[in-house]
């Protein structure tokens, strides 16, 4: 159960955020932004510029899927300085997501999760908690986060570009014109 609700939403989450990459940078180089310019780009000054949020979004997946048993995670300790270093992170968060033991990660929902924040604050909860109340928002919040800064430097992306993942569902004949 565990398993189900995070390993295909970061691996789905994070390929759309590659793809929104890819497209930002090709914008970027037919419309005289840079990649530092990107790199650098933030929604407001107390908030991560595009780069914390890249790692932010492959790091809250490794820590939700490490907090819930699964060992032998990449260590994504520094920000990208380019977008090939932002393609390098998710690459390597998505093969070791895509190694990972559907077991470790479901072995009980009722065991106690424990982590600490940098500032100090510790928190405990069952699996199943951590996973509905601190590791998927966390994990949204970045992965949205980045999507509006690439918005908000003017990178032509929509609703598909996020959740294209949802197109292998679409129902035959039911898609716009």
């Amino acid at each position: 159960m565990l398993y189900d609700f995070t390993v295909p939403a970061y691996i789905n989450g994070l390929r759309s955020l590659s793809g929104q990459l890819a497209k930002a940078l090709a914008w970027g180089a037919d419309n005289g932004v840079g990649e530092l310019q990107f790199v650098v780009a933030r929604l407001a000054p107390d908030m991560f510029p595009l780069a914390a949020q890249v790692r932010s979004s492959c790091s809250q997946a490794i820590q939700a899927a490490t907090r819930l048993g699964a060992p032998g995670a990449p260590d994504l300790s520094e920000d990208a300085t380019d977008f090939a270093g932002f393609q390098a992170q998710i690459a390597a968060t998505l093969a070791w997501l895509d190694g990972l033991d559907r077991a470790a990660l479901d072995s009980d929902p009722d065991r106690m999760v424990r982590f600490d924040l940098p500032n100090g604050m510790a928190f405990d909860m069952s699996a199943a908690t951590y996973v509905r109340d601190w590791a998927q928002p966390q994990y949204y919040f970045h992965l949205v986060a980045a999507y509006a800064i690439l918005r908000h430097m003017g990178v032509p992306l929509g609703k598909a570009d996020y959740v294209g993942y949802m197109l292998q569902y679409l129902r035959p004949g039911t898609a716009p014109a």
